[in-house]
């Protein structure tokens, strides 16, 4: 099965080559590399035009700044594989994870497949403990209006079976994207599946993004999708 690798992309200078090449490397994986610039204006869009066209499939230039949940929804709409796969374009996620996050799926066993920092034996870098604990809690009023058991709704890493995530409208255009899907799965009541992976943060100095409004945001969109979609 071909998998298409969603990369959603904004002001990634410094890694998104890098990540592109990790891609690559993953030589036991059928697949197809799709990166959507948000209108970055850090010199990525020049780095992707001019050292990564070539070694991709798709790449897709937004002419303004419209978000992650915007651009996710791009790429599935123009992906070709029969397993959607989301990669952010930083490297705080490792694509050596692949065969462990698409294993259940290419068993026959999940329709989809969340990644986890926090279980499993993986090595994570150790940051910031208010952090761990939003996620916490965020991940923990999701399980309680969806009724599932996940330890890391927020996790970037997700493998969706192509025909399923195709068929949910999904709404939100910045970081909503994460809650706003696990409540809709969860309606669905499919197949999930959650392993452990590993995890390199970042500090803000290094180019971290999401902030204390992104909790507010997930916190609405937890309600918003679980009792009012």
């Amino acid at each position: 099965m071909k998998v298409s690798i969603i990369i959603p992309c904004y002001n990634e200078h410094k890694t998104i080559a890098q990540i592109v090449n990790k891609i690559l490397s993953q030589t036991k994986i059928e697949k197809e590399i799709i990166i959507i610039d948000d209108c970055s204006t850090d010199g990525t869009k020049e780095i992707l035009q001019k050292n990564i066209n070539s070694k991709v499939d798709k790449i897709i230039y937004n002419e303004k700044n419209f978000g992650k949940g915007f651009c996710i929804k791009k790429g599935i709409e123009i992906s070709s594989g029969q397993i959607v796969l989301i990669q952010d374009a930083d490297l705080e996620y490792d694509p050596s994870d692949y065969n462990k996050i698409l294993k259940p799926i290419f068993e026959g066993n999940a329709d989809v497949v969340y990644g986890s920092r926090f279980v499993g034996s993986e090595e994570k870098r150790v940051l910031f403990y208010w952090h761990s604990v939003g996620n916490y809690l965020l991940t923990t009023l999701s399980n309680i209006f969806s009724n599932l058991n996940l330890t890391d709704m927020e996790n970037c890493y997700k493998a969706f079976k192509s025909d399923l995530i195709k068929s949910i409208n999904l709404e939100e255009e910045r970081f909503g994207f994460e809650p706003e899907i696990t409540a809709k799965i969860a309606k669905k009541k499919i197949r999930i599946f959650e392993v452990g992976i590993k995890y390199f943060g970042r500090t803000y100095s290094e180019g971290k993004k999401i902030t204390w409004r992104d909790g507010f945001s997930a916190l609405r969109c937890i309600i918003k999708y679980n009792l009012f979609r």
